[in-house]
């Protein structure tokens, strides 16, 4: 982890175990610190740049008993190759329109979120959020975080992703979009474009979170080549078939 010049104490917790929500019949803990005061942004950058991310005002890792299948992952957005499925997403959604927000929660937002859920996590516990916990979600970022807003010709709302801003990259903290649109593959376009503001701002990485070969929810990630993992001896650049054994030897 960076050298992280602090001007008070900081404290690491270690949650209870619960189910994992990602692999069946596998419990999940985490270690969590707070993020808060003048030292937040300073703390945030070097726990992401260590494999942690951030909820709320909180920054999480997993610690799971016996399981170390989460791993940190980001683009290298100066070297990421397209493939030809990824051109034709990124042809598709041509005519949308981009506009960066603040993070600020709106009910327009929050129905799309809702509509996302139910149709694809509908028995998770984000299924069950009212608005309020939404707004939490948006706003309660002690860091520089904002909303992209994905918009057709006519102003209808089809796609959202809360992001943090980086010293050193972009970091896609949740997503949602229409679920009714599978061929415009809303998910995969969010990413491309994060790529392309990234290399816009001059920024090298896009960070996305857990890459998770045994769920079906996390496993796309592997496609945006190459992909950095973080493990025991740093960042390293993986591609999609040194992945499966590279897996034992993180956390």
């Amino acid at each position: 982890m960076d050298h992280i010049p602090l001007k008070r104490p900081h404290f690491f917790f270690t949650t209870a175990a619960l189910p994992c929500p990602y692999i069946t019949g596998r419990l999940e803990r985490k270690i969590v610190t707070e993020l808060n005061g003048s030292d937040a942004e300073i703390l945030h950058e070097a726990l992401s740049r260590a494999g942690f991310r951030r909820s709320h005002s909180i920054a999480y890792t997993p610690a799971c008993p016996n399981c170390s299948a989460c791993i940190p992952v980001r683009i290298a957005a100066r070297h990421f190759q397209s493939d030809k499925t990824m051109r034709k997403v990124w042809r598709i959604n041509g005519d949308l329109i981009a506009r960066m927000v603040p993070a600020r929660a709106t009910a327009e937002q929050f129905k799309l979120f809702s509509r996302y859920q139910e149709s694809r996590h509908g028995n998770g516990d984000m299924a069950l959020m009212g608005f309020y916990d939404y707004r939490s979600m948006v706003e309660d970022s002690p860091i520089d975080t904002f909303l992209l807003e994905f918009r057709q010709a006519d102003d209808t709302l089809v796609a959202v992703c809360l992001t943090d801003r980086m010293s050193d990259g972009l970091s896609a903290v949740y997503s949602f979009y229409v679920p009714e649109m599978p061929q415009r593959s809303f998910g995969t376009f969010m990413v491309l474009w994060l790529i392309e503001e990234s290399l816009r701002l001059g920024l090298p990485y896009v960070y996305l979170g857990y890459w998770i070969a045994e769920s079906r929810k996390m496993a796309y990630k592997s496609r945006f080549k190459p992909l950095e993992a973080f493990g025991a001896n740093g960042w390293q650049p993986l591609d999609g078939d040194v992945f499966q054994n590279q897996v034992p030897q993180f956390r």
